[in-house]
Formats: C-alpha cells, structure tokens, sequence
C-alpha cells in the first residue's frame, strides 16, 4: 500500500489500513512536502467536455495510484472573465496530496457569485455521479474552492449545501457581505494590497460574518495583489492544502499548520477559530 513520490520515486508507507485515521492519506506532513510543487501522490488529468450539464467543463486532477481506497475532492472556479487555465497550477498541486480535483470553466465568463457557486456544485455532482473518475471519489468528502467572483460563489455553494467539509475563497469578491448562516469550515485568503476586491470590503467582513462554530480562519497576503492566486503562490498552495486535509480528511495531523498559523514576511495578518 504505497503512494509514490511524484518527483523522485521515493515510498510513502501510509494505507488506510495502518492509520487510526480511514481518511489519512500519505506521509505525515511537513513544511518542506506542503511547499513543494508536487505532494507525495502522482498524478494525471482528464478533460470535461464543455458540454456537460451544469457547468462549462474543464479539467480533474487525480492521485493514479488505487491502493488508498476513495480520496475526498475540491471544485473550483475562476473568477469573474477568466478560465481555469488562469489558476491550473492548482489542480495538479492539490490532487498530489490526495484529492480528486476539478477545475472547472463557467458557463458564461460573466457569469456572477451565484452562478458560479451552482456551477461547483453542478461540477462535483459530476464529479461523484458521472465522471470518469467517480469510483476514485468519496461523495460524503467534498469541497469547494474559487477565485474572484469564484470565491463569492464558493461561499455561495457552501452556504446551500451544509453537507460540504470545507470552502476556500480566494480573494472573493461578492455583494453579500453577511455569511451568519454558513456552517461549512472556511478559509479565506486574501490580499493586502487588493484593489479589485478589497480585504476591508470582502474577505475581512466575509471572515467576521462567518459563525466561529462553522471552523473558520483568514489569512492576508502581504502586499499581494486580486491577482495571486493567478500565478503559482506557495503560502496559499500550502495553506488549502492543510486546510482541506484537516477538514475533507479529518487529518489532525495539519493541525500544526493551521494552528498557530503561518507567519513570516509573506504573511500580513492570519486569524483562526484555533483551537479546533
């Protein structure tokens, strides 16, 4: 029962067999692997016709290996004019640390938050029911995850559907400024210098609206733009990750990296519902 290393064939000995965990996936976990450009899974890509129903198509991500039972999965959505392929380096990263991905485009690259925030939801109903990749799935493990307008509309998805394990907006952008009703553990990052949408206008007021029962934290960027999440950002690769392993899989083991939280030069502010 191995996952083998993406970048240099070394052997991860964590099965669900072995872990107290049935969720726990791969090695324990440190700053080098969750820094890295890839996790300890290989993994491969299959496209989605823009001819499904529900959502404009796109591309899942996946672990190859079938040795570690089902892997929990994350939908998620450009922002408002943009396609995945503005935020694809996520895909890849996030699917190597064992989840299912998909990234997908919108129906019109127009469309706003609630649109988009059906479309995730219509993407992982894909996901679980229909895709290629279905019995790699676990449907009681889900998340979703956006940018921009993305964003708003991962909060949209969450707030509908209380069954999701976690939400990670990214520089959201929403007209909704009030998320009392949501119940969905959610991350939200943002940028300091953010013109387009603000962090004291939309992630600060989002964070603050959001129940401290829900699981919640927020973490700013120093001096980044709308657009980070548009080039490859390691702070926010590494922080979805713990954060949807601690919350999709139930892995206390990324406690570590949600609690206290991470510091340094590239990060302005983080706050966190911590202890969880």
């Amino acid at each position: 029962m191995a996952a083998v290393l993406a970048t240099g064939g070394v052997v991860a000995t964590s099965s669900p067999a072995q872990a107290a965990n049935p969720y726990e996936r791969g090695p324990a976990p440190t700053n080098a692997v969750l820094e890295a450009s890839r996790g300890p899974f290989a993994t491969s890509s299959t496209n989605v016709s823009s001819l499904v129903s529900g959502f404009g198509g796109g591309v899942i991500y996946y672990p190859t290996t079938t040795s570690e039972g089902t892997f929990g999965a994350v939908a998620i959505s450009p922002g408002y004019t943009a396609s995945w392929s503005s935020m694809d380096w996520l895909g890849p990263r996030i699917a190597s640390h064992g989840f299912v991905v998909i990234g997908i485009d919108t129906n019109s690259r127009l469309d706003q938050p609630a649109s988009r925030g059906r479309q995730l939801l219509a993407a992982l109903d894909y996901l679980t029911e229909r895709s290629s990749v279905r019995g790699r799935v676990d449907a009681g493990r889900l998340a979703v995850a956006g940018h921009s307008m993305g964003g708003g509309g991962s909060l949209e998805a969450a707030a509908s559907r209380p069954s999701l394990q976690a939400a990670v907006p990214l520089a959201p952008w929403n007209l909704s400024k009030n998320w009392s009703s949501l119940r969905v553990p959610t991350l939200i990052i943002g940028g300091e210098s953010d013109s387009v949408a603000p962090v004291s206008s939309h992630s600060v007021p989002f964070y603050n609206s959001i129940p401290a029962s829900a699981e919640k934290a927020y973490l700013e960027l120093n001096n980044a733009s709308h657009f980070f999440p548009n080039t490859v950002n390691t702070p926010t690769g590494k922080q979805m990750v713990a954060w949807l392993k601690r919350f999709v899989d139930d892995d206390t083991r990324y406690e570590q990296f949600l609690c206290p939280g991470p510091s340094g030069l590239a990060v302005e502010e983080y706050r966190n519902t911590c202890p969880h």
